[in-house]
């Protein structure tokens, strides 16, 4: 029995450790975060310099902000790429099989949805709802939020409000 334990000890720390995405989401969350911290305390600086009106520390203070400002965009560009259409696409060109469409059909007619619209629940029932979206490789879901299986469409809904926040429209072949 010792050895088995020990075998299997000793496979578990020879295996690498895989990075999960959730641990990914929220180290970018808390970039993000940051940045966002980082623009409120600069742009706070520059209301001061410009209360106290000299115009070398306004040029400063907006170069500061300019700066924080184009730093969070990279972060959230990077997480975007992270978790982006590069991932799921470049997995279904590799794995057709997964993203057979298969015999599917709501009872309502297609509709095409664009992020923003508000769209009714029988829309995204219990029946629609893609339950294990890392098997597509999509984007991790926030709080109040579904992926949705629309036809061929991939839709995100904030389920409190109803509300479509993205598209990915021929997700399934």
């Amino acid at each position: 029995m010792k050895k088995y334990i020990t075998a299997a000890l000793l496979a578990a720390v020879a295996m690498p450790a895989v990075a999960l995405p959730t641990a990914a989401s929220a180290q970018s969350q808390r970039e993000l975060r940051r940045d966002r911290q980082d623009i409120r305390e600069e742009t706070r600086e520059l209301r001061q310099a410009q209360r106290r009106g000299d115009r070398g520390d306004i040029r400063n203070e907006r170069r500061d902000v300019r700066g924080a400002r184009q730093e969070y965009r990279e972060d959230l560009r990077d997480r975007n790429r992270r978790w982006g259409n590069d991932d799921w696409r470049s997995y279904r060109n590799s794995n057709r099989s997964v993203f057979a469409r298969g015999s599917w059909n709501a009872p309502f007619r297609y509709t095409r949805f664009s992020a923003g619209a508000r769209i009714g629940a029988p829309y995204y029932g219990s029946r629609y709802v893609i339950s294990d979206p890392w098997r597509y490789r999509l984007p991790p879901l926030g709080r109040y939020q579904r992926w949705v299986r629309h036809y061929n469409d991939v839709l995100l809904i904030d389920t409190r409000r109803g509300r479509v926040i993205r598209v990915m429209p021929g997700f399934y072949y």
